[in-house]
């Protein structure tokens, strides 16, 4: 089968990854490129590692003519966005929307933690949350996908399958994570100036991150109740990766031995979650790659399991979790254009 693709934000961090996945895939032909700011660029001088690849340029965005080319739109957008194109695009073809519009049930929580209007509400009943290891039946069926942010992505791999069990407790998780620079995309800020950046780590979005409500929603979904989380991110002088640490209070007698136990059973058969038995998660292990890497060990004397990931911000974390939703979406194997090893070293 022949997969008709489409990105509008082409020329972002996100886009440009897509890009590049997708002139890989067997089964894809990229018909548009959308970018307001970039239009009538090749792509391969806006990404030069695309050179000799594509010859394809980045148009204008007209969602609808851009709907009706194709099978697929991926939406590399701004939170905002892509709930304003949605609507009329659905009548033509499926999304795949890499940014916050369509990640929440709940428009209110949306509204709340994003401080606009959502003014597609109307979809989000129908909108699946895109962590493929958990809704893969339901991304299946989709029209809209709400691809996942990179951290809860991290974090919610690290996690699920632990507090799923009942032997470790949602109550007092703590989250802690790093992230290359990458994540903030390639608008330009001082906060990501490379004097601000280099030689530093910081903290930020203390107590008020985006992806908190997030991980709180899909946790709440699967554990069926709520649940709150502290979740700290930290931005570190790197281009590329998430590490997540979390630290989750036992709720009875675990070992190290059992907890591993727990991850490999959740994640045995998935192509692209790696248990480590020995070794620790590292983020260079996964750069370039679709793959995230978990692990945990268990702390018996302070009562707590510290479960871990590591995976690259803007492939698993990003443009590759689109791809391989794709995929779900078209009946392909998961696998199809991202079967890859990590750079490395």
């Amino acid at each position: 089968m022949t997969i008709r693709a489409s990105i509008i934000g082409a020329s972002g961090y996100g886009g440009g990854e897509l890009a590049r996945l997708l002139v890989g895939h067997p089964e894809v032909t990229l018909v548009h490129l959308g970018a307001e700011s970039r239009q009538g660029e090749a792509m391969a001088d806006l990404y030069p590692n695309l050179r000799g690849l594509t010859s394809a340029a980045t148009g204008p965005s007209d969602a609808e003519g851009v709907a009706r080319d194709s099978d697929v739109v991926f939406l590399a957008l701004p939170a905002g966005k892509a709930m304003g194109l949605a609507p009329a695009m659905l009548e033509h073809t499926r999304i795949v929307d890499l940014g916050a519009d369509f990640r929440f049930k709940d428009p209110h929580v949306y509204e709340q933690w994003y401080r606009a209007p959502h003014t597609s509400a109307g979809l989000l009943d129908e909108a699946v949350y895109g962590l493929t290891e958990f809704r893969r039946s339901e991304i299946r069926r989709a029209r809209v996908v709400g691809n996942p942010g990179c951290y809860p992505t991290a974090a919610l791999l690290a996690i699920l399958p632990l507090l799923q069990s009942e032997r470790l407790s949602a109550a007092g998780v703590i989250i802690d994570a790093k992230s290359g620079i990458s994540g903030a995309g390639r608008g330009l800020s001082m906060d990501t100036h490379f004097a601000e950046v280099n030689e530093n780590v910081k903290p930020y979005g203390v107590a008020g991150h985006r992806h908190t409500p997030e991980i709180e929603q899909e946790l709440a979904v699967a554990l069926g109740r709520p649940v709150t989380v502290t979740f700290t991110p930290h931005l570190v002088p790197m281009t590329r990766g998430i590490l997540a640490t979390a630290y989750l209070p036992l709720a009875g007698r675990i070992t190290t031995e059992e907890a591993t136990a727990m991850l490999e059973e959740a994640y045995a058969g998935e192509p692209f979650v790696r248990v480590l038995t020995e070794g620790l998660p590292q983020t260079k292990a996964t750069t370039g790659s679709n793959f995230c890497d978990v692990a945990v060990r268990v702390d018996g004397r302070t009562g707590v399991a510290v479960a871990m990931s590591a995976l690259d911000n803007l492939v698993k974390g990003a443009s590759g979790q689109a791809v391989q939703n794709m995929n779900v979406m078209f009946g392909l194997p998961e696998e199809t254009g991202l079967r890859m090893p990590g750079l490395y070293p």
